[in-house]
């Protein structure tokens, strides 16, 4: 028996037995997978995200004066919390779409300044918003959890909201907009007439 492994680790040669060869390749697949796990969860890093001074400037300064900045739990959800999805295949197709739309957009020089990134603000909102409505606002609820949902906690006017828009099939991005990017100009008018939900306390 043992001289059937030694001859399966020392064929067809002395030099590069099959069974040898098979260690050492899945010893490279495995460095290669975490190689590329490590890769793909260093570009969803807030530092990374930051790190072209389009995003740094523009949605990363609004998103600092947002809600979702500074919290009474403490709770800071990052850009890929929102914008990158948790699962493996829709995360590689976000990360493949910023590669072949988003890289070539910053390198020619699309947005590299707030006029020209206020210039995009409708179709990236829109784009953002398309996707999130796609997929049922799946970002959000991955903190915000409808059943645990207070109505003590919120004022009348946002369960009265709330209660219509899940009855109608609404999602969250239906009308939390604006909450961590400014409204594109086009939208804050509209946005001025409506009262702020006040979900009380945290």
């Amino acid at each position: 028996m043992f001289r059937r492994i030694r001859r399966f680790f020392s064929k067809p040669s002395n030099r590069w037995g099959f069974g040898t060869l098979l260690a050492a390749g899945f010893l490279a697949g495995a460095l290669a997978w975490a190689g590329f796990l490590e890769v793909v969860a260093s570009t969803n890093t807030l530092e990374f995200c930051i790190s072209c001074h389009e995003m740094r400037d523009n949605p990363y300064a609004e998103y600092k004066e947002s809600a979702h900045f500074a919290t009474g739990s403490g709770v800071r959800p990052n850009c890929a919390d929102c914008h990158v999805p948790s699962a493996f295949f829709p995360k590689m197709a976000t990360k493949i779409r910023a590669t072949y739309v988003e890289l070539p957009a910053h390198l020619m020089g699309k947005m590299d300044t707030p006029e020209k990134y206020d210039a995009r603000r409708e179709h990236l909102a829109e784009r953002v918003w398309a996707r999130m409505r796609a997929d049922d606002s799946a970002a959000c609820r991955s903190c915000h959890d409808v059943d645990a949902m207070s109505a003590g906690k919120q004022a009348l006017r946002a369960v009265r909201e709330h209660e219509a828009g899940f009855a109608e099939g609404d999602t969250c991005i239906d009308c939390h907009q604006g909450i961590a990017h400014r409204l594109p100009e086009s939208m804050l008018e509209e946005a001025q007439d409506e009262v702020e939900f006040d979900f009380g306390s945290e």
